[in-house]
């Protein structure tokens, strides 16, 4: 398979990007950077500079690249919509960040265009990919615990506490499509789902603990108007009962806990950083006659993925996500997330939302 060319809107020299995607596009064999674009001319220059490669201050010129395979979107929720709009109008390959848009309204919208434009696409839920969520998926259906008879979460977004960096103020305005619910208790949420099914019902309690919050550097005080305490009860396909809470800020205690209760055995995956997405994670188990959960050790397929080089970094899981990429285009397989399974997130989180509204359990669909 030839080289894939990929650029990428937001691969200024700071940011997620940089710490993720362009590690694992310059360690990766299958693809290739050829563009990044920045939204001003000086960081845009920066970025040529220090990755060798072509560099636009605006996404269509990056998007008109003839190079250019794949585009990767990262940058604030609220300009996907324009951005990847343009991007599968070109015909490219589309790898969005996510959340996916700013809304169920525009998720749809979005993989409606897909689907006309008939291209690939992918989102950055690359949870499920980490070593330890696979080797629970797997446990679980090999019948390690029995039964699933329920499941517990609690996290926290380590962002959204009592300070923000400039750079984050606008995640703490509900409007910007950047909250606690819809960045890392969604990213936590896939991967439970990838292990444990679907949900079919929930219900839920959206709450404002913080009402505002401080800059740092300036002192200034910026409003609060996203829910930063996120608490979901539900019923999974099959009958197990699953409860999710995730916290705005960082917790003295446990940032991170999952729980796999079966008939006949249990997991618990944990990690001391509330973003699941990039977390090191730690899986134990027991069964049995087991008095407690131990560690389990990670088979080599579940960790020689990727180059060592990336192992244990913010990237390591887009890596990841990148080579199942790579697989799915030499395969002509859909194993990926892409813009459909985005739009049942956001399917999900509408309807968290309507339970937190209404006080009512609502039916997932």
């Amino acid at each position: 398979m030839k080289t894939i060319g990929v650029g990428v809107v937001g691969g200024s020299t700071s940011g997620w990007a940089s710490l993720a995607h362009l590690p694992a596009l310059a360690a990766s064999p299958d693809f290739e950077l050829r563009a990044v674009s920045t939204s001003r001319h000086s960081s845009a220059q920066a970025a040529s500079l220090q990755h060798g490669v072509p560099a636009y201050d605006h996404h269509q010129e990056l998007i008109a690249h003839p190079g250019v395979d794949v585009v990767v979107v990262s940058v604030k929720v609220t300009e996907h919509l324009d951005i990847i709009a343009a991007a599968l109008a070109a015909g490219k390959t589309v790898y969005s960040e996510w959340p996916l848009a700013n809304g169920r309204a525009e998720a749809e919208k979005l993989a409606e265009l897909a689907r006309a434009a008939h291209v690939r696409t992918v989102v950055g839920l690359q949870g499920r990919y980490a070593p330890e969520v696979r080797l629970a998926r797997d446990l679980v259906r090999d019948g390690y615990v029995g039964k699933v008879l329920g499941t517990t979460m609690t996290g926290s977004g380590m962002a959204w506490g009592a300070e923000a960096a400039e750079s984050q103020v606008y995640w703490y305005d509900n409007a910007n499509g950047a909250t606690p619910l819809t960045s890392p208790t969604l990213h936590a949420l896939d991967p439970l789902h990838f292990v444990l099914g679907e949900f079919d019902t929930v219900a839920a309690n959206l709450a404002v603990g913080r009402t505002e919050a401080t800059v740092a550097g300036s002192g200034r005080t910026v409003p609060v108007t996203v829910a930063d305490q996120v608490a979901v009860i539900g019923t999974l396909h099959g009958g197990a009962a699953a409860s999710v809470f995730y916290r705005g800020g960082a917790s003295r205690g446990d940032n991170f806990r999952w729980e796999i209760n079966g008939s006949q055995g249990d997991l618990v995956l944990t990690s001391t950083w509330g973003n699941m997405q990039v977390a090191q994670l730690d899986l134990a188990g027991g069964r049995g006659t087991d008095s407690t959960v131990k560690p389990l050790d990670l088979p080599a397929s579940h960790t020689e993925d990727i180059p060592a080089e990336l192992r244990g970094t913010a990237g390591a899981n887009v890596a990841r996500l990148y080579a199942a990429l790579a697989r799915d285009l030499a395969e002509d397989t859909h194993t990926v997330p892409d813009f459909e399974h985005a739009l049942a997130r956001h399917r999900l989180i509408d309807a968290i939302e309507r339970a937190a509204a209404t006080g009512n359990t609502q039916t997932v669909n």
